[in-house]
């Protein structure tokens, strides 16, 4: 099959007004694309089957990425895991069957690395995402977009219908979520530690006691990844993107802290989860499938994000 003409398609980016959404939309127009379609959530409930219909029979669109998910840390998955299950799976149903119907030409849909097993051996390998049940605060998150890998499987081998689900690692960048309820560990450390800084604090408290390692894709590689799978990648086989490096949380605090300037002492809460012990991903096959390798330095990508909250924070708007 022939790469996708991405000047020729119209794009419909569900979640595309989001945090990975806008880098992927930045990504489809670099490579030619013009007619891109980015509904907001307040104007299309994706939960809602008929609006979901009714966003396919207005859009028309060739090429669908799905990006739109209900999403947050340990404390948001903590306090919502029938809202965060419920929501999630049912916004996968409602594309993949409307999707289906619309005879849409290709389906791209994002996992996330919560459907792994907590304890899958490292580096993850795509094979074992069934071998296991996932960490538990994140588990019902983590199963409700797992189950698009089923729903891309069968409908492939029924309906003949091309959908590719991709499981990106941690993700972070600009415009990331930096809200300290449901905000994901770099920024909600990059604003701890900026807060404290201005205001002369003299430590700071976090979850768990740091001993747990993640591994981080910047947003803009991800939207490449993303964007090259939409291009020339024809299977519903999962595919992890990542970059194959893990970093403990102690050492990220550390290292966050030093970059903004925080010098006070970081304690850490251990009454409080540590989530996930590891996170590694094997990146094997989005290399060999469709080429996908990471080019963001974790250094690079960590200073252009917290200057981005520095900026906005500044500004009062964040």
């Amino acid at each position: 099959m022939s790469a996708l003409d991405f000047s020729k398609s119209r794009i419909l980016v569900t979640g595309g007004a989001g945090f990975l959404g806008s880098f992927v939309g930045e990504e489809l127009r670099k490579r030619g694309a013009t007619d891109i379609v980015s509904p907001r959530s307040r104007d299309v409930d994706l939960v809602d089957r008929l609006a979901c219909r009714r966003l396919l029979a207005d859009t028309k669109p060739d090429l669908v990425f799905h990006l739109a998910a209900r999403v947050g840390g340990i404390g948001a998955n903590r306090e919502n895991p029938g809202r965060f299950m419920f929501e999630n799976a049912a916004m996968g149903l409602n594309v993949f069957e409307e999707c289906r119907l619309a005879a849409v030409k290709k389906l791209v849909a994002v996992g996330t690395i919560c459907a792994y097993p907590k304890f899958a051996p490292l580096p993850f390998r795509e094979d074992d995402l069934w071998n296991g049940y996932p960490e538990e605060t994140n588990a019902p998150y983590g199963i409700a977009k797992k189950m698009m890998l089923v729903l891309s499987q069968g409908y492939r081998e029924q309906y003949g219908m091309n959908s590719v689900v991709l499981f990106p690692v941690n993700l972070y960048g600009p415009r990331d979520n930096f809200d300290p309820k449901s905000s994901h560990v770099i920024p909600a450390l990059i604003r701890k530690c900026v807060e404290a800084r201005d205001e002369g604090t003299d430590h700071i408290v976090l979850w768990g006691d740091g001993s747990p390692t993640r591994e981080f894709l910047y947003a803009g590689d991800a939207a490449v990844g993303l964007v090259m799978a939409a291009a020339s990648y024809n299977s519903s086989d999962p595919v992890n993107l990542g970059t194959g490096e893990e970093i403990s949380i102690r050492d990220l605090a550390t290292l966050i802290a030093e970059q903004t300037g925080f010098r006070g002492q970081l304690h850490w809460d251990k009454s409080q989860p540590n989530g996930q012990p590891r996170r590694r991903l094997d990146v094997t096959r989005a290399r060999e499938r469709f080429g996908f390798e990471a080019k963001t330095s974790f250094a690079d990508g960590l200073r252009a994000t917290i200057a981005y909250f520095e900026e906005h924070h500044k500004q009062g708007e964040l």
